[in-house]
């Protein structure tokens, strides 16, 4: 007969002698019946559940009279019976939740609790945001990646219909967001447009002739169009020439380079802005000596001899600070650099022949017709930008030591500011913002630490794995990793899937995946229920039965060659996001230290610790390319400098200043929290190679306008005017330019933009107030040594360049 269940201690009675009778394998079912917080030796437990069993779905009249007969149960005081009726409220809701959240074992729950925002407080039920993680089958006959893409994507559009009361389910996955990525060419297409429609504005701006001699305004709009069209001409060309060079570089011919990236993708925007300085030096140069009298063929030859030397150099510096991308860490900075270099020569050479060419072709025309409007051409006179430009002069004229000691003053702030630079890179930044999928991955990666399914491989490789030292460094390497931040746990150990866990699950008689024969080779090794061996164990043995036990599962995790087996892959289930990917990997490389330290090579990684060693690679290398950029284009300079005018101080003058720029634009970047990463690590061999053409361009000038002008002060000016007027004009149009890159969906595309806009902006500031000043400085330093001629016929030997000497530079229409 029954016993009498009348008292607490009746009922813990005959609960332990009905247990004691069900078979092992079966009575840890009973435990999951009270809650975690159960104590089996007390028998103590603040909440239990009934299963009941229904023979098939009820109907709503069905569910409606289960719902009435639950309700109508009577319970002791005390006591309550948890339920969830159809038409419950919140606060019945999240009572419901809580009590199912009671039965799952404490070392499962936090996989529950990371399905809601870290700030959630779950007793009171209250999150902003849950998850809902999907699983999905596919046929096994078919394309895995393709099956697998047309079913989120068909979720996706199910879920977007479902009308949720005020609620929204956004789906994410990574198919979705590459389904969601902008079309690089689309992209680049209306970046280039607008560009284009800029530039071309800021052209016929900078090349509009104002009437005053022979030309009406009929005359003077077509030389300015005509101007514009052939540097646009020139600049389209060396395009088509940059493209073909790509290709002939490429892996299908030369394999110098790789397939096109994202960052090629910038370069027709970039050698728009860049090919537009060389055009507007040289037009400028020849309307200044044919309005200062010279004839075609003449006024062709000196824009060519004079600036062209300056655009040699600008060429050189240039190409070179870009090819410093060769030690970058990353091929797609590598090919970057190249195809840069090979578009900036390409534009150089056209710029310094066609460009002149087609003007001495037209404009020889219209001599021998004797309606050559030599007086219109003078390009300084009564124009907006030179004359601006002339003024800032008197920080040069008047105050250059003060303007030279606040630009190392600002410099020091900008060295401060580039300690300050974060580094940040992610795969995503190449996808566009606006984009739903990756709003919603920001979520995630915000409030769920990267949500499910992040994942960090470690990799184990050597001789051979299957043996007693090997086998028990992995088992402490695993036991570590349970204690490791942001790496997820299952009934107390790490969540990694390999071949330890393939042995622990054939071995673990209340496993689904139990293999007794497996059981019983770990038996006769020594396999202790912590999976280490002694030291004389056959692992091998023990290795050999699982992969027979389990034909589908073990290549997956092991690789074995010649009868060893050589490598070993764990997926680790972390969560630790893209921010903390970097302590991550710190981490876990100090969890698999025991490897190390019984000979196995173990490699920590994920996609978002591959932009972690990717920022720091770029890091060490940008340091190196820096200070390859600036000793190459400062030996440049020194040597033409000591060549053409036997000053080869005037380089270190000519470089000084471009050191600053590349100092502010960091500093700038800081302010502006733009990040250190891939995009941006080009800003120094950048900022030089834009700024180093600025410089030789003034210092060029004013060795040229010293010789012709009365003082120090007027030669700086007539140089501000001049020259400072024609940078200004280049400046707008290429900041026009890599502005455009600002509006566009991709990050990296916007922080290149205004990167660049910061770099380009400050040389020119850099050109028309820092140099020269600095240049006064110097001048009037050799001025109070007695040295005020710098050897005058050396200097216009190198000007003019015929073999000559100008007899009177002011009769030659140089004067200014």
């Amino acid at each position: 007969p029954a016993p009498a269940l009348d008292t607490p201690e009746a009922v813990k009675a005959a609960y332990a002698e009905g247990s004691a009778e069900l078979p092992a394998e079966f009575g840890q079912f009973l435990s999951f019946l009270f809650s975690n917080d159960f104590e089996p030796d007390s028998l103590r437990a603040s909440k239990g559940l009934v299963n009941a069993r229904l023979t098939g779905e009820p109907n709503p009249g069905q569910a409606t009279a289960l719902e009435a007969a639950l309700a109508a149960i009577e319970v002791p005081a005390g006591y309550r019976l948890g339920y969830l009726p159809a038409d419950a409220d919140t606060e019945t809701f999240v009572a419901a939740f809580n009590d199912g959240l009671a039965f799952v074992p404490a070392e499962q729950a936090g996989f529950v609790t990371a399905l809601l925002p870290a700030g959630a407080d779950v007793v009171a039920g209250d999150a902003a945001h849950a998850l809902m993680v999907v699983f999905l089958d596919s046929p096994a006959d078919a394309d895995d990646e393709i099956v697998l893409a047309e079913a989120q994507a068909a979720f996706a559009d199910e879920l977007a219909a479902l009308d949720l009361g005020g609620f929204s389910a956004k789906p994410f996955s990574f198919y979705l967001i590459f389904a969601e990525g902008t079309d690089i060419q689309d992209e680049v297409a209306q970046m280039f447009a607008i560009a284009g429609a800029i530039i071309v504005a800021i052209l016929l701006f900078v090349y509009w002739v104002k009437p005053y001699g022979r030309l009406r305004w009929w005359g003077a709009s077509r030389r300015t169009l005509a101007d514009t069209a052939v540097t646009l001409l020139a600049i389209f060309m060396a395009i088509g020439w940059m493209q073909g060079l790509g290709v002939l570089l490429g892996p299908d011919y030369l394999g110098i380079i790789g397939q096109t990236n994202q960052m090629a993708q910038m370069l027709p925007v970039l050698l728009i802005g860049l090919g537009v300085d060389y055009g507007i030096h040289m037009t400028s140069r020849f309307r200044e000596e044919a309005g200062g009298g010279a004839g075609v063929d003449t006024a062709i030859a000196r824009s060519t001899r004079t600036v062209g030397v300056a655009l040699v150099l600008a060429t050189m510096t240039t190409v070179v600070g870009f090819l410093t991308n060769l030690v970058s860490p990353v091929g797609a900075l590598k090919d970057f650099g190249i195809l840069a270099a090979a578009g900036i020569i390409s534009a150089f050479v056209l710029m310094l022949t066609f460009v002149p060419a087609i003007r001495l072709l037209l404009d020889r025309r219209a001599e021998r017709r004797g309606t050559w409007p030599a007086e219109d051409l003078h390009a300084s006179k009564g124009r907006l930008l030179p004359t601006l430009i002339g003024k800032t002069s008197w920080l040069a004229r008047r105050a250059p030591a003060a303007t030279v000691i606040a630009a190392l003053v600002l410099g020091g702030v900008g060295a401060y500011g580039t300690t300050q630079l974060e580094t940040k890179f992610s795969f995503l930044d190449f996808l566009p913002e606006d984009s739903p999928v990756i709003q919603t991955y920001n979520t995630l990666i915000d409030e769920f630490g990267g949500g499910f399914g992040e994942t960090t491989s470690v990799l184990l490789k050597g001789d051979d794995l299957a043996t007693p030292a090997a086998h028990n460094a992995a088992v402490d390497a695993l036991d570590r990793l349970a204690d490791t931040p942001d790496v997820l746990l299952f009934a107390g150990d790490a969540s990694a899937e390999g071949p330890l866990a393939l042995l622990a699950d054939l071995v673990d008689p209340a496993s689904l995946g139990f293999d007794a024969d497996v059981a019983a080779v770990a038996a006769d090794v020594g396999l202790g229920a912590d999976l280490r061996v002694p030291p004389d164990a056959d692992v091998a043995a023990l290795y050999a039965a699982v992969a027979e036990a389990a034909p589908d599962a073990w290549p997956g995790v092991a690789h074995t060659e010649d009868g060893a087996v050589t490598a070993m892959l764990w997926t680790v289930s972390t969560q630790a996001g893209e921010s903390g990917a970097g302590d991550l990997k710190d981490a876990m490389n100090a969890d698999v230290e025991p490897l190390r330290s019984a000979g196995v090579e173990a490699v920590v990684t994920s996609d978002a610790i591959i932009g972690v060693v990717v920022v720091d690679a770029l890091q060490a290398s940008q340091l190196s390319s820096l200070a390859i950029t600036v000793a190459v284009s400062a030996l440049i300079l020194v040597l033409n400098f000591l060549i053409e005018s036997r000053r080869p101080a005037l380089g270190l003058v000519t470089i000084t200043p471009v050191v600053l720029v590349v100092l502010w634009t960091f500093g700038m970047m800081a302010l502006t929290g733009i990040p250190f990463g891939p995009i941006t690590a080009t800003i120094s061999a950048l900022a030089i190679g834009i700024g180093v053409p600025y410089t030789i361009h003034i210092t060029h000038r004013f060795l040229e306008d010293r010789l012709s002008e009365a003082t120090t002060e007027d030669a700086v000016h007539s140089t501000a005017v001049h020259t400072g007027g024609a940078l200004a004009g280049s400046a707008f149009t290429t900041m026009a330019g890599f502005g455009s890159l600002m509006t566009s969906n991709l990050k990296p595309f916007q922080q290149f933009g205004a990167v660049t806009f910061y770099a380009i902006g400050f040389a020119l500031l850099a050109s028309v107030l820092v140099l020269p000043s600095m240049l006064v400085l110097w001048d009037r330093w050799h001025r109070s040594r007695g040295d005020a001629t710098l050897d005058a016929a050396a200097v216009r030997h190198a000007i003019i360049g015929d073999g000559t000497l100008d007899p009177d530079p002011a009769e030659s229409g140089r004067a200014g």
